[in-house]
C-alpha cells in the first residue's frame, strides 16, 4: 500500500518512509491510497487473541511492506513489555448503561502510550528497512500527554532525538514533571511561552522551512514528528477500536454485527479519527461523538461546517484538550471529498484567515458518521463527582468530559446503541482538579501529597511512573518564545548528544 499528501503531492511512499518522513513535502498529512476492508469473521476472530496479535493483525491490514516478523517484533518490544499495568493493554469496562474503554494502563499514564509506545519501534524498523543513515530528530508540540509518552517511547532509541515543546503553564504540574524530568541521552523539553497552537504552528514552520531543512541534513539530521500528524502515530490508534470490539463481544454485551457508538474527548482529531478508519474499514460503527472542553472549536465545526480558529483561547481543567487548531481534521476532509486541491485551499484559507467553509453537502454528509456537543469546566467538576457517587469510578477531566457529552448526545437522540466512553488519561495526572470536583480542598497542598489523597478514594494505585516523580531530578529547564524555536532546535541538533 502507498501513502500520498492530502493536498496532492504526487510523490507516493510506501509506509516505512511516510512513517520515516512524518509529514508530506507540500505540508500535508499522509494519507493511504486505499482502505483495508475486514468482514465479521476476521473481527470475530479478534476475540480469543492478545492484544499483540490484535494489533498484529489490524496493523498488517496498513503497513503492507513490513514483514510479519517486523510487525510481531515492533508490537512485542511496545507492548510486552512489563511496561503496561494490565495484561488487557486496553480494557473495556462496564459501567452503568455504557462501557469505558481505558486506555491510560501505559507507563505514561495517558492513552498516547497506546501509539507511542509503538511509534518508535515502527521507526526504528523502518530506518533499517530503507537503509536511511540520516539521524531523526523527533519534534513535538504537546499539550500535556503526548510529549512525554513520545520521551519515554523514543528515549535512548538509536540513530533517533527527540525534542518536545509544550506550553509554559499550559499542562498539569504532574505532567510538566513527567517531561521536565525525563531521562535519556537523546532527549530535550523546551517550554514554549504561548499556548498549545503556538507550539504546534511553530513545529509545523520549521518543518516548512526548506532553508533550515537543508541547514540540518547538512549535519545528517532529518526532521520527523511523533504527533498525529505522522501515519506511524496514527494508524496504531485504530487497533483499540477493533480490540473494544472484540471485547464487547467476548462480554456478551454485543452480539457480532450489532453497531455501537464511541464517544471520544479529542483535540486534535487523532483519536476519533482513528475510529473513522475502523469504521471505513468494515468495524460496525453507527456514531462517532466528538467530545470537547470549552474550546470547542470542533464542536463548532460539526455542527456549521465552518471552521473558526479566530476566538478566545481558554485554560482548563481538561488541558490536553485544549486545542484551536485541529490537524487531523484534514485527513477526514480527504476522505470525503478525495479532492486534493479543495484540501489545500482549505488548509490555506486556514493559515491566511484563521477560518474555511466546507459548504452544507459535505457538512451533511460528515454528520452521518459525526455527532458533537462540549462540556464546560464546571460541568466536567459535575460529572466527576456524580460518577464517583453513583459508581464509585473515578475519572479524569478527559474523559468526563467524554461521559458528560455522551449523556448529552442519548438524551438528545435517543440513541439506544451501545455507548462506548473513551478514557484517555488516568486520573492521577489530574489529581488536583479530581480532588476538587470530589469536594476536597486542594490549594496550597503539593501533588505529591495530592497523590495520596486521591489513592485513598481510588480503587486503582498510584501508577509507578506518576509516584517515582517524588524523588526525581528536574532535567530540562529551558524557555523559549514561539519565534526563537527555530534557534532552540538547532542548538539542540547541534549538540553532542553522547
Amino acid at each position: 500500500m502507498k501513502y500520498s499528501s492530502t493536498r496532492g503531492n504526487a510523490e507516493k511512499l510506501d509506509s516505512a518512509r511516510a512513517i520515516i518522513r512524518g509529514l508530506a513535502a507540500d505540508g500535508g498529512l499522509f494519507v493511504p491510497d486505499a482502505m483495508p476492508q475486514v468482514d465479521m469473521a476476521f473481527i470475530e476472530g479478534l476475540q480469543k487473541l492478545s492484544y499483540e496479535e490484535r494489533a498484529a493483525k489490524v496493523l498488517g491490514l496498513f503497513l503492507t511492506d513490513y514483514t510479519a516478523d517486523e510487525l510481531k517484533g515492533c508490537v512485542t518490544r511496545a507492548y510486552d513489555n512489563g511496561r503496561f499495568d494490565t495484561v488487557k493493554r486496553a480494557p473495556v469496562k462496564a459501567m452503568a448503561d455504557k462501557s469505558v474503554l481505558e486506555l491510560w494502563h501505559g507507563p505514561t499514564s495517558a492513552f498516547k502510550d497506546m501509539a507511542l509506545q509503538l511509534l518508535p519501534q515502527l521507526m526504528s524498523t523502518a530506518l533499517k528497512k530503507t537503509g536511511e543513515k540520516d539521524e531523526v530528530l523527533i519534534l513535538v508540540a504537546t499539550s500535556g500527554d503526548t510529549g512525554k509518552a513520545a520521551l519515554e517511547g523514543f528515549r535512548d532509541v538509536p540513530q533517533i532525538r527527540i525534542m518536545v515543546f509544550y506550553p509554559q503553564g499550559g499542562v498539569s504540574r504532574i505532567q510538566q514533571l513527567q517531561m521536565l524530568t525525563q531521562e535519556g541521552k537523546n532527549v530535550n523539553v523546551t517550554a514554549v511561552t504561548g499556548n498549545f497552537d503556538d507550539a504546534q504552528s511553530g513545529v509545523k514552520m520549521i518543518f516548512g522551512d526548506k532553508a533550515f531543512n537543508e541547514e540540518l541534513a547538512k549535519k545528517g539530521i532529518r526532521l520527523s514528528s511523533a504527533n498525529s500528524i505522522n501515519w506511524g502515530r496514527l494508524v496504531p490508534q485504530i487497533v483499540y477500536y477493533f480490540s473494544a470490539y472484540a471485547d464487547l463481544l467476548s462480554a456478551g454485551t454485543i452480539k457480532a454485527g450489532e453497531e455501537i457508538n464511541f464517544t471520544v474527548p479529542t483535540g486534535n482529531f487523532g483519536d476519533i479519527l482513528a475510529g473513522f478508519y475502523a469504521k471505513c474499514m468494515g468495524l460496525p460503527v453507527h456514531q462517532l461523538i466528538c467530545a470537547s472542553n470549552t474550546n470547542n472549536v470542533l464542536t463548532d465545526f460539526l455542527r456549521t461546517g465552518v471552521y473558526d480558529r479566530q476566538r478566545e483561547f481558554f485554560k482548563t481543567i481538561s488541558p490536553s484538550m485544549d486545542i484551536l487548531i485541529s490537524s487531523n481534521l484534514e485527513r477526514l476532509l480527504y476522505h470525503m471529498t478525495g479532492d486534493t486541491a479543495k484540501v489545500a485551499g482549505w488548509m490555506q484559507e486556514l493559515q491566511q484567515n484563521g477560518r474555511y467553509d466546507v459548504g452544507e453537502d459535505l457538512l451533511a454528509k460528515i454528520q452521518q458518521t459525526f455527532w458533537a456537543d462540549w462540556t464546560s469546566d464546571e460541568d466536567t467538576e459535575k460529572c466527576i463527582g456524580s460518577l464517583y457517587e453513583t459508581t464509585h469510578y473515578v475519572a479524569d477531566p478527559h474523559t468526563a468530559v467524554a461521559w458528560s457529552v455522551a449523556e448529552k448526545y442519548q438524551q438528545a437522540t435517543g440513541d439506544k446503541h451501545h455507548m462506548v466512553v473513551v478514557s484517555t488519561a488516568s486520573p492521577y495526572k489530574f489529581n488536583g482538579s479530581v480532588l476538587d470536583a470530589l469536594g476536597v480542598k486542594t490549594a496550597g497542598v503539593d501533588e505529591f501529597t495530592l497523590l495520596d489523597e486521591l489513592q485513598q478514594r481510588n480503587a486503582d494505585k498510584i501508577p509507578e511512573g506518576l509516584a517515582s516523580l517524588r524523588t526525581k531530578e528536574v532535567r530540562h529547564k529551558g524557555v523559549c518564545a514561539p519565534e526563537t524555536m527555530e534557534d532552540a532546535v538547532m542548538a539542540f541538533a547541534s549538540a553532542k548528544t553522547e
